[in-house]
């Protein structure tokens, strides 16, 4: 499965039913670019949840409304509700845990 790059137009949509990752990224992000790799073999591993990334350059109004203060931050959305959160590298295990 792909992961889905969201903008404030798309974002409440994307997120709205099932289970969703959302990624919360830049490019100059050193950690970042280490999640990035984890996250698209998360997308290929389980495709029911939708995975998707949101670059908080491009994006600052939606990292100031899920008060994203460091990066990477990953949020889980269950039902367009968020479900759960994890600030910094996370491997594997930690993204299947917390989508559960």
């Amino acid at each position: 499965m792909s992961v889905l790059d969201l903008t404030a137009e798309t974002f409440d949509g994307a997120v709205s039913s099932g289970t969703a990752l959302v990624d919360f990224w830049a490019s100059w992000c050193g950690p970042c670019k280490a999640q990035g790799p984890v996250v698209e073999a998360f997308a290929d591993k389980h495709p029911e949840v939708k995975v998707c990334k949101v670059n908080v350059d491009d994006e600052r109004e939606l990292a100031m409304r899920f008060r994203v203060m460091s990066i990477p931050t990953l949020l889980v959305f269950k039902n367009g509700e968020a479900a759960g959160k994890t600030v910094g590298l996370t491997d594997m295990e930690e993204l299947e845990e917390l989508c559960k």
